[in-house]
């Protein structure tokens, strides 16, 4: 299995060695060795919460640049519906989409209203029989990769849909085939406007074969201020937007799974709450339900640490925003909906390794899991972090995986 090639990363000259981050990481990736934060790859997710704890700026986000769209003769901007909430006093979404037509695109494609159309096709798709419920979204890269890493037995339950990013990039470039044929498919790239690192480790590594239509995935932070530089509030500009209340509403928890029209979901946002949610759909320990929304980011993408605004602002702009559009600008006919086409979804799920496998070896497996429970038995449970790890418990796992040696413990060997 290829290298996964993650968005977040650390700059180590900036780290002072503090446990912040340590605490908050949700799959215990990170660990204090040498008095610098180390980030383990294969239980990394890109959820962006160490950037968003780390006082020290020593996390960042890496994504593409502008600058990479100039080996294209096309450019085509994917604005995610995040970015409508980013500015103040914005009445129309067209001037956004307007701004980015100035700023050097040479057409817009809303995710917004790609996300009309998932929205269409998951509702189909709920209906269809066999699919395991409760249905859990695949729209969050993050949730999808948690899900393989911690809770693999829900795999079944996660929806084969790919998000609308995707179904947005490959109809904006079916699109530009159509309006100008003198154009060569490599000539033509297309450009994602993200408010989060998941988004471009998803576009970097693709999924599971599927080879991303993405060409290059930006920041909304990069692109806030050239957009505030060009838009002209008042102004005459075309009407642009082909986005309704549904497409927009993606943005926030509760947007997707509100556009299923069945009251009988769940949506759930900030890492620690999926965490929680998905333990319990795992015990069995929740009421039935027909469809689960899962943000690994507060409030939804709006939370994404690639943003500008605080996201409980950008919410209610959207909010704003939604009041005066149509429910939908994309709603598909009967004919349409006869079956989904095979763009909108995948096969198969990546191969990753569960964070909790301490061996391929059952017997060594259980060998090392009744000695990792017998060491944390011995150490203080106060979970301190002195040495290095999150918690007493990963701690005991390091010890036994032979990663550490139990004179890390600094309390311990007061003890002795």
């Amino acid at each position: 299995m290829s290298k996964y090639e993650h968005s977040v990363k650390l700059s180590a000259e900036k780290c002072n060695g503090c446990t912040t981050c340590l605490r908050h990481c949700p799959t215990e990736a990170i660990r204090i060795k040498n008095g610098k934060a180390q980030i383990d790859d294969d239980r990394c997710i890109d959820c962006g919460e160490c950037i968003r704890v780390c006082q020290q700026k020593a996390k960042k986000a890496v994504c593409g640049s502008l600058e990479n769209m100039n080996r294209f003769k096309w450019k085509i901007a994917l604005p995610a519906p995040t970015l409508y909430g980013q500015f103040e006093n914005l009445e129309e979404i067209d001037y956004v989409l307007d701004g980015l037509l100035k700023i050097g695109f040479d057409d817009v494609f809303e995710v917004s209203k790609a996300a009309e159309l998932v929205s269409a096709y998951t509702r189909k798709y709920l209906k269809t029989e066999g699919v395991k419920k409760p249905a859990i979204s695949s729209a969050c890269p993050v949730v999808v990769r948690l899900i393989g890493l911690r809770f693999p037995s829900l795999l079944d339950n996660v929806i084969h849909m790919l998000p609308p990013m995707e179904v947005a990039a490959k109809l904006a470039k079916e699109k530009a085939y159509k309006e100008h044929p003198e154009l060569k498919p490599e000539e033509i790239g297309v450009c994602f406007i993200s408010p989060c690192a998941a988004k471009s480790s998803y576009v970097k590594n693709g999924f599971s074969g599927y080879k991303s239509q993405v060409d290059e995935v930006v920041s909304i932070s990069d692109i806030y201020f050239l957009l505030i530089g060009e838009m002209k509030m008042g102004s005459d500009i075309k009407q642009l937007s082909e986005s309704g209340m549904i497409g927009v509403g993606w943005a926030r928890t509760g947007g997707e799974a509100t556009a299923i029209f069945n009251e009988n979901y769940l949506a759930a946002d900030g890492i620690e709450n999926v965490n929680r949610v998905l333990d319990q759909i795992e015990n069995g320990s929740i009421p039935s339900l027909e469809f689960v929304e899962l943000n690994a980011c507060t409030g939804g993408c709006v939370g994404g640490v690639l943003t500008m605004q605080n996201p409980f602002i950008a919410k209610a702009r959207l909010q704003t925003l939604r009041r005066y559009l149509p429910v939908s600008q994309n709603s598909l006919n009967k004919d349409e909906l006869e079956y989904i086409p095979n763009y909108y979804l995948f096969d198969d799920f990546p191969n990753y390794p569960p964070i909790s496998r301490l061996s391929d070896n059952m017997a060594e497996s259980m060998r090392m899991m009744s000695d990792i429970q017998k060491l944390r038995q011995k150490l203080p449970g106060i979970d301190c972090g002195s040495c290095g790890a999150p918690n007493c418990r990963a701690f005991a796992e390091d010890v036994i995986k032979g990663i550490t040696d139990i004179s890390k413990c600094l309390i311990a060997k007061t003890e002795e």
